[in-house]
């Protein structure tokens, strides 16, 4: 069974600094895509970065580059995102999923608050 579980989100300051962990069961991140996104009621569902499976390619969204990080420990079967430098306009719930096949798996989501 596929399972993604988001943990890391809270309330941080602008110009600090957040890590989100994506834990992953039911299939192995060194294996598959894993992504991360994150959803407004302004802007829906945008794309924050990727990392694939057996290659390590990654990919960011061009607004994000420099100030997010994605990277992964196999070991732990984890995916994470580091983010710096924060600002408001990061204020989202951030979710990770995979694609397995034909079928697209989500985590539940953490929210992230960027506010002083």
């Amino acid at each position: 069974q596929v399972q993604l579980v988001e943990s890391g989100g809270g309330l941080v300051q602008p110009g600090g600094s957040l890590r989100l962990s994506c834990a992953a069961s039911g299939f192995r991140v060194g294996y598959n895509v894993v992504g991360w996104f994150r959803q407004t009621p302004e802007k829906g569902r945008e794309l924050v970065a990727t990392i694939s499976g057996i290659s390590g390619q990654i990919t960011y969204a061009d607004s994000l580059k420099g100030r997010f990080t994605i990277s992964r420990d196999n070991a732990k079967n984890t995916v994470y995102l580091q983010m710096n430098n924060v600002k408001p306009e990061d204020t989202a719930v951030y979710s990770c999923n995979t694609v397995i096949g034909v079928s697209t798996y989500w985590g539940q989501g953490t929210q992230v608050t960027v506010s002083s």
